[in-house]
Order: C-alpha cells, then structure tokens, then sequence
C-alpha cells in the first residue's frame, strides 16, 4: 500500500508538471555559431540589403566603365565625389561603382579566380576585367557602399567577413550560373564596382549583376 501511494504522489506530481514544460528547440548550425559570435551573421546581413539597398546604390552611383575611368585619370578627386567611395580611415584606395557594356576578347574559365577580359571601346582590346569566380578577389562591392562602414563592427576580421559574404552572396545568386564555355566574342552587361587600379594593371569589376549573350 505504501508503494502504490507513492507512485500515485509521483504520477501526480509529473502531470502537475506538465503544463509549465518548456519544449527547446536544438539550434541549427548556423544559429549556433550566430549566437557565439554574438548574433553577426555577415551573410544575412547581406542578403537583408541587396535587393533593398545595394542594387539601388550601385544603379544610381555608377557612371559607364568610360566615363568613370577617363576621369579617374584627368581628375581622380572629381570621380571620388561622382562615382567613388572609401573609408575615412585606413590606406585603403578609392572603388568606382561602374556598369560595363562591352564584348568578351579573352575568357579565362579554367581558373577558379575566372574572368572575362572586355573591351568597351570597340578596338578589340581588353578595357577591364570582370570576375566571375567562384573565387573573387578583393572586396569591391563592400568598399563601393557609403551606407556601411568599419565602426559598425566589432573588429578587424567582422569587417572582412562582412566583405566576403558580398562575393559569397552574387556568386550563389549570379556568377556560378554563367555558361563558361564559348564566350569569347559574346556581348556581356554588367553593374558593379572596381577598386583604382595600380598602374599598367587592368581595372577588376566585381560584378553584383551581369548578363551574358548575343
């Protein structure tokens, strides 16, 4: 008898219980490393603002590759102001924000850092280069944003990965579905931003869209 009363008390006690039971649901991965990081999460932060915001700014800041370099050349303080960008601090060099419209005279495909070499002149002789990776250098299309900058993260390496998923992001939306064969002398279209380029070296347009064709 006093065995049955004690797991009646028990049962009782489990039911009682119930109702203020709490179900935790196991984080994802991606949750997990959010929440130790202390919620940066740099690849939605850029999918959050590329369609709303960086789109927008790319479209309404870019001039023609052209007219963008040929007055990077005679008035490189004039096309900051018209088409550039770069942060306050730092020795970092001033990005454009470009679209190219041009055809392709060389692409090299075999390469993960791939690139179409396009002449927008129509000489037959490259004027830019535009990445199409999936390995794309530097961090052009971050640098090229007035809207974001290096004190609203925490450090050093926040802001690089903020850059990086810039690139990660067009190249799952854009770039990694672009034929790469049979390109060369097809037309290509494409907004985006380039970092001024040392001397003798071709400009790099990393690309936020392009299109290729005809």
């Amino acid at each position: 008898m006093p065995n049955f009363v004690t797991t009646a008390a028990i049962s009782l006690a489990i039911v009682l219980a119930l109702p203020g039971c709490k179900i935790i649901k196991t984080p994802t991965a991606e949750e997990a490393a959010e929440a130790a990081s202390g919620g940066f999460n740099p690849d939605r932060q850029v999918a959050d603002i590329w369609i709303a915001k960086v789109i927008p700014f790319l479209e309404m800041r870019a001039g023609t590759f052209q007219e963008v370099s040929a007055l990077s050349k005679s008035d490189l303080d004039a096309a900051a102001a018209k088409y550039g960008h770069k942060e306050k601090d730092g020795t970092a060099p001033w990005t454009f924000a470009a679209k190219v419209s041009g055809t392709i005279v060389k692409a090299e495909t075999k390469s993960r850092a791939a690139y179409l070499d396009t002449d927008v002149d129509g000489d037959g002789k490259a004027d830019v280069r535009v990445q199409i990776g999936p390995v794309i250098k530097g961090t052009a299309i971050r640098d090229s944003l007035d809207f974001v900058n290096f004190n609203e993260f925490k450090n050093q390496i926040q802001w690089a990965e903020f850059g990086k998923a810039f690139n990660i992001h067009v190249n799952g939306l854009t770039l990694e579905k672009l034929p790469r064969e049979g390109l060369e002398g097809k037309n290509v279209e494409a907004l985006g931003a380039y970092p001024l380029p040392s001397a003798g070296q071709p400009a790099l347009l990393t690309p936020a869209t392009i299109t290729i064709g005809g």
